[in-house]
């Protein structure tokens, strides 16, 4: 039928305690809630929206388009390469320099890579007022993942939560915030780590626990990773955890 309404389909895994936000964000958007299923420690949501048709007329457009755009940029480059080869036949040709003038040139130094900043409350502005968020679904964090993505931040944190990821009872999913509140911390991003084991965490400092749970404080430092928008859950890379 002309008329039949044609659906698009989203499944977003949420952190439980964050379906309500994620719901509220993906129904501005114009998806509608169609299922949902509670885990331990995550949420599955299932949403729907109807597709939007592209006009034929837009889409003849957008091809003829991109057909006149392809062949100005290859007239473009051909007269460009022509230009270059003209200019390289009319340059003089650079006498060799002797060999007294090589030896008496002297030998650059390399220079030192600058050791990297690793980002923290006190240092940076932005990361500070970061941990202080009250809703892990802020602008404030995809604004400072795409800003600072392979930076290196530290801060004084703890496990919120932790899960086993999949079958493997050796490998976790950990939930971080900052404070010292665990379970019952309500500022701040929704830090993750993915599928990591207690090694992977890297512990240090004295009395280094042989395993970790849920309320354990500690000096985090990790790669900012990418912002998940629907999941509200901002990804970080373990670098080394202290205890404190």
């Amino acid at each position: 039928m002309a008329d039949e309404i044609t659906y698009e389909y989203k499944t977003v895994r949420t952190v439980r305690g964050t379906d309500g936000l994620v719901i509220s964000k993906m129904q501005k958007d114009g998806w509608e809630l169609v299922e949902q299923a509670h885990g331990m420690l995550r949420s599955t949501l299932g949403f729907r929206r109807p597709k939007k048709p592209l006009p034929l007329l837009l889409i003849g457009t957008a091809v003829g388009g991109l057909v006149i755009l392809a062949i100005v940029i290859g007239v473009a480059a051909a007269l460009e390469n022509g230009g270059e080869k003209k200019d390289e036949s009319n340059k003089p040709t650079a006498a060799p320099a002797s060999s007294a003038e090589h030896s008496a040139t002297p030998t650059p130094t390399a220079a030192r890579p600058a050791a990297a900043v690793v980002i923290t409350p006190q240092n940076n502005p932005e990361f500070a007022a970061l941990l202080k968020t009250p809703d892990s679904c802020d602008s404030a964090n995809p604004d400072f993942a795409t800003k600072y993505k392979g930076k290196t931040v530290a801060f004084d944190g703890s496990i919120v939560h932790m899960a086993p990821h999949g079958d493997d009872d050796t490998r976790y999913d950990f939930l971080l915030g900052p404070g010292d509140q665990g379970p019952r911390t309500e500022i701040g991003p929704a830090f993750t780590y993915r599928d990591v084991n207690v090694v992977d965490l890297r512990l240090t400092g004295r009395n280094t626990p042989a395993t970790v749970r849920a309320g354990d404080t500690f000096r985090f430092v990790a790669e900012v990773g990418e912002f998940n928008a629907n999941q509200c859950l901002f990804f970080l890379d373990p670098v080394s955890t202290e205890t404190r």
